[in-house]
C-alpha cells in the first residue's frame, strides 16, 4: 500500500482498533493462476504472538484454499471512508488549484496463511466469530442454539483461516495534507451531511481549536 508520511499509522492500537471495527475483510493470496481474492470476516486474536493471529473460515468449495500461495498472504480492512468535494476547500476560493479526493483508513496486515479442516478448531473460530457479531444484541444468537448435528455438517463445509501477522501497514488520509482552513472546511462540510459516515468521519478530521 502507497502510504506517504503524512498518512502513515504506526500505532497498534489504532491499527487494533480499524480491524476489530471492520465488519469485513478481504483476503489476497497470489498463486500460481494468479491472485485470489475472498471478502470474509476475520477476528485478530491479540494474544498469540507479537502481531496477533487472524482467524476465519472460508467455504470448502471456494479454490482460493487449494491453490498453494505464493509468500504471505494480505488480509485489507477498511475504515471509515468519505469523497472530498474540493468545495469545501478554503483554497478554492483562493487559487482554485483543487481536485476532489477521497479520505479513508485502511490496515494492511501480511503473514503466511494456513488452513484446516480439523472440526474442534472450526468450531472455536465459528464461536468467536459468532460471539463477538452477535454479543451487541439484546437477544445475541450463539451457536449452541442450533442442533449439534447440523451444526457438524456445516462445518463440514467450511475451511478454517489462521495468518500469524508479520507486519501491519497502516494508512490514515485524514485530510493532514491540507493547510488548516482546509481541514476546517472539509470537516464542516461532511458534519453538515446527511449520512452517517460522512459525520463520523468529520470527527476524525484534525482541525485547530
Amino acid at each position: 500500500m502507497y502510504v506517504p508520511p503524512a498518512f502513515r499509522d504506526d500505532d497498534i492500537a489504532s491499527i487494533r482498533a480499524t480491524i476489530r471495527s471492520a465488519r469485513l475483510a478481504n483476503l489476497v493470496t497470489a498463486t500460481v493462476e494468479g491472485p485470489a481474492a475472498t471478502p470474509l470476516p476475520l477476528f485478530l486474536d491479540e494474544t498469540e504472538s507479537e502481531n496477533g493471529v487472524l482467524y476465519g473460515h472460508l467455504a470448502k468449495a471456494n479454490p482460493q484454499w487449494r491453490a498453494a500461495p505464493i509468500g504471505e498472504a494480505l488480509a485489507i480492512f477498511m475504515g471509515p471512508e468519505v469523497y472530498v468535494t474540493p468545495s469545501w476547500y478554503a483554497t478554492k476560493q483562493e487559487t482554485g488549484k483543487v481536485v476532489p479526493t477521497w479520505n479513508y483508513i485502511a490496515v494492511h496486515a501480511y503473514g503466511p496463511v494456513e488452513f484446516f479442516e480439523e472440526s474442534e478448531r472450526l468450531l472455536e473460530v465459528v464461536t468467536r466469530l459468532t460471539n463477538l457479531h452477535e454479543g451487541s444484541r439484546t437477544k445475541p444468537w450463539a451457536v449452541g442454539d442450533a442442533p449439534a448435528d447440523f451444526i457438524a455438517a456445516q462445518l463440514r463445509g467450511i475451511v478454517g483461516v489462521r495468518i500469524p501477522v508479520s507486519r501491519f501497514e497502516g494508512k490514515r488520509k485524514m485530510s493532514q495534507n491540507r493547510p488548516a482552513a482546509d481541514r476546517t472546511g472539509v470537516a464542516g462540510g461532511l458534519a453538515a451531511s446527511e449520512k452517517p459516515r460522512d459525520r463520523e468521519v468529520a470527527s476524525l478530521i484534525p482541525v485547530e481549536t
